[in-house]
């Protein structure tokens, strides 16, 4: 049986490690240890159910019901899934099929005074008011296809970044945990999260921000760095094992995702890319070159609320200035 290293993995399949990690984590996926060497490897078995999932998310499968197919021996629970996500699309196709009928509508109207020096107002159609304020935004634009290189420029195309925030991050004092090594998220967050709940950082300051980035970034190889920041008061005393360091802030463009979905940092990256308004500006800290990822439900977990941590959000950020 072939086994192939999480590096190997990783170029085949476009994946991060830390893509492959949290599905670890969370049970997803199982890796195995090769002899005499350290790192996860994949079986052909975990390679199958990794392709699988591969396809699972691209047709819009949320990591928690890809969970509920695996386990499922029960072929009706998994048409359930199934049945649900299609019924989730039906009613995006429809609230997508009204708005076109009401742009067409606009369209007709405004042929329809092209001649004139009426100034149209959509404010002054009550009746096509009525049904817009019912609407609700549209995550996606889903398209059928059958094959899987359709699929997959289906998939491109529904991935272009539309919520993509422009932020200005304050300048402030962070306490910096840095590790080197296997699983360097876990390792780097450990004698933060000491520090946090033995200083009662979260009454000092309410307000705190984490922040985290890799240092080094992964090339070619699992081994690589994380550091984890968090905001603290100027004049507080900062333990041996961290690091009190100065964030400088600035201008960011941020996009919001659930953990897990870290391949979304190429999408962000594409927007900035092709925007006409913003451009990359690299900057301090060097490790993912200034690009951060925030940790947005920083309080919830410190709190000691199980519930809202279980539900992990991330603002992933990156350095622009205007052209």
């Amino acid at each position: 049986m072939k086994i192939m290293t999480i590096s190997e993995v990783t170029k085949i399949f476009n994946i991060s490690t830390r893509m492959l990690r949290y599905y670890d984590e969370i049970g997803l996926l199982q890796s195995t240890r090769k002899e005499n060497y350290a790192y996860r490897a994949y079986d052909e078995s975990a390679i199958k159910r990794l392709q699988q999932i591969i396809t699972l998310r691209k047709l819009r499968i949320p990591l928690k019901k890809i969970a509920l197919i695996f386990e499922s021996r029960e072929q009706m629970k998994i048409i359930e899934v199934f049945q649900d996500s299609m019924a989730e699309l039906d009613d995006e196709l429809q609230a997508l099929q009204t708005i076109r009928d009401i742009l067409n509508k606009f369209i007709l109207k405004l042929n329809s005074i092209a001649d004139t020096d009426i100034k149209f107002d959509m404010q002054d159609d009550a009746e096509i008011m009525g049904v817009i304020q019912t609407l609700s935004l549209s995550k996606v634009n889903f398209k059928e296809e059958n094959s899987i290189d359709d699929l997959n420029k289906a998939n491109e195309t529904l991935s272009t970044l539309k919520n993509v925030r422009i932020i200005y991050l304050p300048p402030c004092t962070v306490a910096a945990s840095h590790y080197f090594g296997d699983n360097p998220e876990d390792n780097a967050s450990k004698p933060l999260n000491s520090f946090v709940r033995n200083t009662g950082l979260l009454k000092i300051k309410p307000d705190l921000r984490i922040y985290g980035f890799n240092n080094p970034s992964p090339k070619g190889n699992e081994t690589y760095g994380y550091e984890f920041w968090v905001a603290v008061p100027d004049d507080l005393n900062i333990p041996s094992e961290l690091q009190k360091k100065h964030f400088e802030g600035g201008l960011y463009a941020a996009h919001c995702i659930k953990m897990g979905d870290f391949h979304e940092w190429m999408l962000l990256d594409k927007w900035v890319k092709e925007s006409r308004e913003y451009e990359y500006d690299a900057r301090e800290p060097f490790g993912m070159g200034g690009c951060l990822e925030e940790h947005l439900n920083a309080y919830s977990y410190f709190s000691g609320d199980e519930t809202a941590a279980k539900f992990i959000q991330l603002d992933l950020l990156m350095p622009i200035k205007t052209k």
